[in-house]
C-alpha cells in the first residue's frame, strides 16, 4: 500500500510493507495513526483519503469497505461543470481495507526528526536537452 503524507504544502510518499498493512484495517477517514507504523516514530497522522486499486476514491460519508453508488453533488469525489449539477458515482466506502492501493494522511504531532530526513525524496530529473529539429518541414518522397 502506497501512503501519501501531506505537511505543509509538501507531500512524502512511502511505501507499507505488506505485512503491516492488516494492522491499519478498520480504520477510518478522520481516524488518528502511530508514526511508528510507517518508520516515522513520534509523529501522529490522521487519515484524510485514499483511492482503492481501481483507482474509486475514498469517501468519507460512506460507512462500509466496500463500493457504492451515490449522488455526488460536488467535491470531494466530483467536480460539477455547472452549477446544480447532480451525477451518481462509485465511490469506495470510509474504512480502509484490503482493497485500497492509495492512503492520504495528514501530520497532527511532529515527531524528533523532520519528515525531509526520514523520508529523502529522488531528486528530480532535468529536462534533457532535446537536438535542434532540421530546418525545411517536410521531407520528400
Amino acid at each position: 500500500m502506497k501512503i501519501v503524507i501531506g505537511e505543509k504544502g509538501k507531500s512524502y510518499s512511502v511505501e507499507l510493507p505488506k505485512e503491516k498493512e492488516p494492522v491499519i484495517y478498520g480504520t477510518k477517514i478522520g481516524d488518528s495513526l502511530e508514526g511508528n507504523l510507517i518508520g516515522a516514530a513520534g509523529y501522529k497522522f490522521t487519515v484524510r483519503g485514499g483511492s482503492d486499486k481501481d483507482g474509486f476514491p475514498m469517501k468519507a460519508d460512506v460507512a462500509t469497505t466496500m463500493k457504492r453508488r451515490v449522488i455526488l453533488r460536488g467535491r470531494p469525489c466530483y467536480r460539477p461543470k455547472r452549477a446544480g449539477e447532480v451525477v451518481r458515482r462509485f465511490v469506495r466506502g470510509n474504512t480502509i481495507s484490503a482493497e485500497i492501493s492509495q492512503l492520504n494522511i495528514i501530520v497532527t504531532e511532529a515527531g524528533p526528526m523532520p519528515l525531509d530526513q526520514l523520508f529523502p525524496q529522488a531528486e528530480k530529473k532535468e529536462k534533457k536537452e532535446e537536438a535542434p529539429k532540421a530546418a525545411g518541414g517536410k521531407k520528400k518522397k
